[in-house]
Parts: structure tokens; sequence; C-alpha cells
């Protein structure tokens, strides 16, 4: 990316960082991965690849989370606990026996990113896993409690794997 596109799209989400990550890329011909880095840096940081495994394995004891899967055709969300999961077979493998379980593969993990922004008018905190190709595996965004706020104790623990993973 150029000086001057990297610039404009800076621009693009200073102006507006509630901006759909993936629709932000599609718009702007880019990978979700370069819109997060264009976020102002108060709002995102990032670990590496390699840490994948730390931290589903921390994730998994944060409690009730959305996962959300976002494609081109469609947005998978699942609100529940994350399950823990281990290493086998080439995959990490999560296993509940029931809700959400499979086999990611954790070695496509290119990022870690961990971000905090305003969206839809509220405050919005994810872990989203970012793959070798710029695109964005899955996110996990930090629960809400009855009332919408963020979960305080899962803000955080998220804010504290950033830390130490970052």
């Amino acid at each position: 990316m150029s000086s001057a596109d990297l610039a404009a799209l800076r621009r693009v989400m200073a102006e507006n960082p509630g901006g759909v990550i993936e629709d932000v890329a599609r718009d702007n011909n880019v990978t979700p991965r370069e819109v997060i880095e264009a976020l102002p840096d108060d709002m995102r940081g990032f670990a590496p690849g390699s840490a994948f495994v730390p931290a589903m394995q921390d994730i998994a004891t944060w409690g009730e989370v959305t996962l959300i899967i976002h494609t081109d055709d469609g947005i998978f969300e699942v609100t529940e606990p994350v399950g823990s999961g281990e290493v086998g077979r080439g995959y990490y493998n999560i296993m509940k026996p029931k809700g959400m379980h499979g086999h990611l593969r954790h070695e496509r993990c290119g990022g870690i990113a961990f971000v905090e922004r305003p969206f839809m008018g509220k405050s919005s905190a994810f872990v989203a896993f970012l793959n070798v190709d710029g695109g964005v595996m899955f996110k996990v965004f930090v629960g809400r409690d009855e009332n919408r706020a963020l979960k305080a104790d899962q803000l955080d623990r998220f804010r504290a794997l950033a830390n130490r993973l970052g």
C-alpha cells in the first residue's frame, strides 16, 4: 500500500472508527488487517500469530463472549463461553460436547489484533485473529451485561491479555 493510500485509509478510520472492518476493506480494496492497522493507535494493538494458542486458552476462561465469523456470504454469531482447546493433528481443537466446537488451522494465524473502539453508539472490544493473508479468521467480542455495557471483568482480562501478548 502506498503512503498516500495509507494516509487516506487512516483518514477514513479516524472519521469513522466504528465502520465494519470487512466492509471498509472491501470498499477500499485493502485487507481487513490493513483496516485495523489504520485505526487510531489508541484503539488497537497487535500480538504475533504465534500467540494463537495462549490467546485462545485465556479467552476460554472469560465466560460468555460472542464469537463472530464474517464472510462475504453471511455473519455467524455464537454467544457462549469458548471451549478450551489443545493442539493435535495440525489443528487447534476446541473440545466441547455441545455448542461451538471445531478445528482451527492455528498455524495460519498471522497476527492477533486487540481492538477497542466505538461501534453503533457503544464501546466495543474484540480480539481479531488474522490469517496470513490479512483476512479475519474470526473475532471474539467482550461480553455485555444486562445493561448492554461491556462486562468489566472481561474488559480487564482483554486488556491484560493484550498487554501480555503484545
